[in-house]
């Protein structure tokens, strides 16, 4: 792995089931990590994990222009999602998802952009959607990353402690929650392009 030098790295969704698994990684590989989260309530567990809290909603796209500048990233890794704790909620949950993977992603790439262009890393799922907000959301993630040369990180479904899959393996494609995170600390200086992160 290559010397990050104290590179720093904002982990958008950093309290999330993926983002608890990433901060540590990230620190341990020697990056400087700040964690944003929208919920106040979470900065302590940031701090114990070994990140910097950035309270932020990605929505608020002024405060976040300026959270962003302020922390000053050589990357940002999106790891955002805007999903329910229970699992038969999820469907309940699409159009929320649908916005943080537009409008929250827009906002996010438009901050990397005003703050010298980091490079930049979104997460997004390796199965096909139904045709619906979610599929069009995911499909407009992808390009709009790619469109920055940014990597777009294409994860099955996550299975293991904290997931929704935690007692059983789910249907191909998928991952187990730890692997992903080892996976995503070594693509950081992927270049840019879809990298499906499965078993």
């Amino acid at each position: 792995m290559p010397s990050t030098n104290g590179r720093r790295v904002l982990l958008a969704g950093a309290s999330g089931v993926i983002g608890q698994r990433l901060v540590p990684r990230l620190v341990e590989a020697g990056y400087v990590v700040g964690g944003m989260t929208r919920s106040a309530g979470k900065t302590d567990l940031l701090r114990q994990l070994g990140a910097e809290p950035i309270v932020c909603d990605v929505f608020d796209r002024e405060r976040l222009i300026e959270a962003v500048r302020d922390f000053a990233p050589d990357v940002i890794l999106n790891e955002l999602t805007d999903l329910p704790d229970d699992v038969e909620s999820i469907g309940a949950y699409a159009e929320l998802n649908a916005r943080i993977r537009t409008e929250g992603n827009q906002n996010l790439i438009e901050a990397a952009r005003k703050s010298g262009s980091p490079r930049y890393l979104a997460q997004t799922v390796a199965w096909q959607l139904p045709e619906g907000p979610d599929a069009l959301a995911v499909a407009e993630l992808e390009r709009s990353t790619l469109a920055e040369g940014g990597v777009v990180l294409s994860y099955g479904q996550f299975y293991g402690p904290g997931t929704y899959n935690e007692g059983s393996a789910p249907a191909e494609p998928r991952v187990q929650i730890d692997r992903a995170a080892e996976l995503t600390v070594e693509l950081l200086d992927a270049p840019s392009g879809v990298v499906v992160i499965t078993d």
